[in-house]
């Protein structure tokens, strides 16, 4: 099957390389032909990142450079160069992050230093809390900032690995930029930013902007039965009241419908050889599979006030509402013909149980009001630079009965049909959260050279469930508990030079499980006690004109959860329950080397994490699952031949990942080669921007990761070579 697949797939790459590179090879003609009309463009110089200030690291306008802590930012540009419209993506772009369980068409799951990061309570959006449990659009936000450590300065609750903060694009000068792309068997997209200030009519010609943004693809991706389509609109505005005074407004509105992608897993004790795996089969090719919908309303408001030279308030809003339809022909565990029940692994024979899976109508609505105060004020000889305030949000999720039903047995090449059985005979899980979360930043300058940080969170938590499609006299497992957190984050930076920073720091976090709603666990749906986390970091930064760099050492360690296998009335069973720790400490580099013409962006991370404390002495010392231990990724850039005309390659290279808890298996390291080109073409006072790429170049086959999830084995394939072109119109 895999010689076939591999044979019959050739020419349409080859084609596809052909075409790339002719593309490529005639836009230096097309601009020759139009410099003799065309002035060419002026110089541009890019300011470094160590300049630009990071709204989730806390601390206000501070550069990143000068925090004592670990971000990213991935501006709108970098994802429209390496052809990304979702959170995933950013596992190509930074060794610190990685996928945690990644598949085509759901929800983007992503880890941090090692961490999986929880979509409940990791995700901001302009420093806001919002629900990740849906496809988040991009085509509207200006960056996407990554928080490295444990989160407690910023989040009252949330897993330990880091924070990912969406930042939404807002009105700005004159601006109408139009984007159409082609990438795979046929996928179109297509989108528009555009912009404009105007003139309140008393003077001001730039007191109000507006910002609107649409996006519009038909998805018809390398992976088999997995067409669909998305779309998102947004429309951002802002007032300028007074000098003073900034309103600021924006909506968004979205929508996918796609088929989602289920993993392969072991062989009974077998990890399959992933060259005889077709990467783009999809195991959800069943004739009733149904699309995952996703739809997202979200609003927000935000009014700055300048008191004073010194001090600012600031009162932000925002609304989120999700409607989700999460429906997939899922393979789980295995009964072989001989009667042998395999619950962590598919047969030894690629077969597998299916079973149809469907939660439809999953409405999750989430509010948050934050006010806060920003200053600077002077005492006892130390200038100190605060703010306080507090934060207020709920979230509530309303669900109805699911399908999870045994519908026949599938097989690893898709070729065996089963039968959809709809009913709606498991419970689901009804959930209201509510914090009020206080908190206090302040950044003291001791000395030219000696700086002090200091953070502090009070949080209180409200929390109740019920289950919801329980059957007359059954147990509805209503819980309800309350909670107050405090996480406390101290930092000390020394300027050893105006571009060199070493620097110190200490913190804590708080994680509030659930337990998995799934009819396995016997506590299906209930909250574990509180997780805290504890993290010390050392390092060095630097920012020049020409290079950002950074090196650091971190340790996290946090309470680890099991699922512990019982068997109840015959049946097996789970209970998911704190057991022993989770250690994870590393070494993370990263450089941005920026020379004219071209430059370097790489990252790097050594991650040792380890599980101890446990009741089962044999998991003591082992290696958690689906967390590679080396990680390095590149990416170059460098024009050349003709101004205008930029190369683009991007490495990312992964270690080894444990597949099961016991270390006993592993997937191998794999290396992923990715080739792209960016012209810049003038026409007068007009801009086009060529894009043409290429992804995994060499059609590497390998096991990209391993999530282990509900005691089951899955294993994600790398994507095969794939092509991407587009052209943004900038008028």
């Amino acid at each position: 099957m895999a010689t076939s697949s591999s044979l019959n797939s050739f020419p349409r790459h080859r084609v596809a390389l052909a075409s790339i590179a002719m593309v490529a090879g005639g836009l230096p003609l097309l601009v020759n032909a139009q410099s003799a009309s065309s002035p060419a463009l002026p110089s541009v110089v890019v300011k470094g990142a160590s300049q630009a200030a990071v709204t989730v690291g806390g601390f206000g306008d501070t550069p990143l450079a000068k925090l004592p802590l670990q971000a990213s930012v991935v501006s709108a540009e970098q994802l429209t160069d390496r052809g990304l419209s979702s959170l995933a993506g950013l596992t190509l772009l930074d060794a610190g992050v990685g996928d945690a369980y990644n598949s085509a068409g759901y929800v983007s799951y992503l880890k941090i230093r090692g961490y999986d990061l929880d979509n409940r309570f990791n995700y901001r959006r302009d420093g806001l809390p919002i629900n990740a449990e849906t496809a988040l659009p991009l085509a509207n936000k200006s960056s996407i900032e990554v928080l490295k450590g444990t989160s407690g300065i910023q989040a009252g609750t949330s897993a330990p690995g880091g924070l990912v903060n969406l930042v939404v694009k807002r009105p700005t000068t004159e601006l109408t930029s139009v984007t159409l792309g082609v990438s795979e068997r046929g996928t179109l997209e297509s989108a528009m930013d555009w912009s404009r200030r105007f003139s309140d009519g008393h003077g001001n010609d730039k007191a109000f902007g507006l910002r609107v943004n649409v996006a519009g693809a038909k998805l018809r991706p390398e992976l088999r039965d997995a067409d669909g389509n998305r779309w998102m609109m947004a429309v951002a505005g802002d007032w300028r009241v007074t000098r003073d005074t900034l309103v600021e407004a924006e909506v968004e509105i979205s929508r996918q419908s796609q088929p989602s992608q289920p993993g392969f897993s072991l062989l009974g004790n077998q990890l399959p050889d992933a060259k005889s795996i077709d990467p783009r089969t999809n195991l959800n090719n069943q004739s009733w599979s149904q699309p995952v919908v996703f739809e997202g309303r979200t609003a927000s408001l935000r009014v700055q006030h300048q008191l004073n030279a010194d001090w600012k308030l600031q009162a932000h809003a925002a609304i989120q509402r999700l409607v989700n339809d999460d429906r997939l022909a899922y393979p789980f565990g295995c009964t072989a013909s001989d009667g042998t029940y395999y619950p962590s692994t598919y047969c030894p024979d690629g077969t597998f149980d299916q079973y149809d899976f469907r939660s439809d109508n999953e409405r999750r609505h989430s509010d948050a009001l934050d006010l806060s105060a920003q200053g600077k004020l002077s005492f006892a000889g130390i200038r100190h630079e605060l703010t306080t305030g507090v934060l207020f949000s709920r979230y509530k999720s309303r669900l109805q009965g699911q399908a999870y039903n045994w519908a026949g047995t599938g097989n690893i090449w898709g070729t065996l049909p089963t039968v959809a059985d709809p009913t709606l005979g498991s419970t689901n899980t009804n959930r209201t959260e509510r914090s009020t979360e206080f908190y206090l930043r302040d950044a003291m300058q001791f000395s030219e050279r000696w700086q002090g940080w200091l953070g502090l969170r009070h949080t209180r938590l409200d929390r109740d469930s019920v289950l919801v499609n329980v059957q007359p006299g059954g147990d509805d497992a209503a819980t309800s508990y309350r909670q107050s957190v405090t996480t406390p984050w101290l930092g000390v930076s020394y300027a050893i030079d105006p571009q060199l920073l070493a620097y110190a720091s200490w913190g804590e976090g708080v994680e509030s499980a659930v337990v998995p709603n799934l009819p396995v666990y016997v506590n299906a749906g209930r909250a574990l006690p509180a997780l805290r986390s504890k993290q010390w970091e050392v390092g060095l930064k630097s920012g020049s004109r020409t290079v950002d760099w950074s090196i650091n050492y971190f340790d996290i360690r946090k309470p680890a959860t099991r699922d512990l296998a019982l068997v109840v009335n015959g049946e097996d069973r789970l209970e998911s329950r704190v057991d022993g720790r989770q250690n994870h400490r590393g070494v993370e580099a990263q450089a941005d080397l920026k020379w004219t013409g071209g430059g370097l962006m790489g990252s790097a991370m050594k991650l040792r994490a380890r599980r101890d404390g446990s009741t089962d002495a044999t998991l003591n010392g082992l290696k958690p699952t689906n967390v590679p231990e080396t990680v390095i990724k590149l990416q170059a850039r460098q024009t050349v031949w003709q101004p205008g005309l930029e190369l683009q390659a991007g490495v990312v290279y992964e270690g080894k990942r444990m597949v099961l808890p016991d270390n006993s298996l592993s997937i191998p390291s794999w290396t992923r080669l990715d080739l792209g080109a960016r012209y810049e073409q003038s026409i007068g006072r007009q801009l086009l921007i060529w894009r043409v790429g290429v992804d995994n170049v060499t059609d590497r086959r390998a096991w990209r990761e391993s999530p282990y999830q509900y005691s089951h084995v899955y294993l994600y394939p790398l994507a095969n070579r794939t092509w991407r072109a587009s052209v943004e119109w900038i008028l």
